[in-house]
């Protein structure tokens, strides 16, 4: 039976994330669970960084930006040894099961944790969209309106001078925010890793 819940935030921070914090406790504590939360990310949960929490910890927090439990990388994670220090940290505070919020790179560390027999949920939050089995990840759909105001101000200017702008945007090996912001905004064209355009192509069809 579960009655110990952890929750970090891992990777990158994504809008959102501390909306999707505020669920997960609240339901927890609604459920009748000890929640815990881990600082850090990975990295906090290698160096038992676990702190329990009450109502009173998600107040004010559902419309702040970044991730108030904070997040930090730890590449040496794929390390078995470290991944085990972790699950061994997790069995110490004596939690049952661990929700982690990030992209991949999160999934990949949780999937580590799985393999030392803890029960992990992984809740896709990334603004790049990356992660499978899931429409719209946590963040992407602030990202992108965060693109197309950004945009919209840049046509203003470019339309005054008569020039063109060419636009780059986060995403990494995903195309999902450039695809999408190109047809929000009516773009003559997109360069992304699932549309590759040469830059001859890209000016002659301008």
């Amino acid at each position: 039976m579960i009655r110990k819940i952890a929750i970090l935030t891992s990777g990158g921070d994504a809008p959102g994330m501390n909306a999707c914090l505020r669920a997960c406790i609240r339901a927890g504590l609604y459920q009748g669970k000890e929640m815990y939360v881990v600082y850090d990310g990975l990295r906090g949960l290698v160096e038992g960084d676990i702190r329990q929490v009450n109502k009173d910890f998600t107040q004010d927090i559902i419309n702040r930006g970044g991730t108030i439990i904070r997040s930090a990388r730890i590449p040496e994670f794929k390390e078995e040894a470290v991944s085990k220090k972790a699950a061994d940290n997790l069995r110490d505070f004596e939690i049952d099961a661990l929700i982690g919020i990030g992209g991949d790179g999160t999934f990949r560390g949780l999937q580590a944790l799985s393999r030392h027999g803890v029960t992990c949920i992984g809740i896709p939050g990334t603004i790049d969209n990356d992660v499978g089995s899931t429409d719209e990840t946590i963040g992407f759909a602030t990202a992108l309106n965060t693109i197309c105001e950004c945009v919209d101000k840049l046509k203003d200017t470019s339309g005054s001078h008569q020039r063109c702008s060419l636009i780059e945007v986060m995403g990494r090996h995903c195309g999902d925010l450039a695809m999408f912001a190109a047809l929000a905004e009516g773009a003559e064209g997109v360069i992304c890793v699932e549309h590759p355009l040469k830059k001859e192509v890209l000016f002659r069809k301008g």
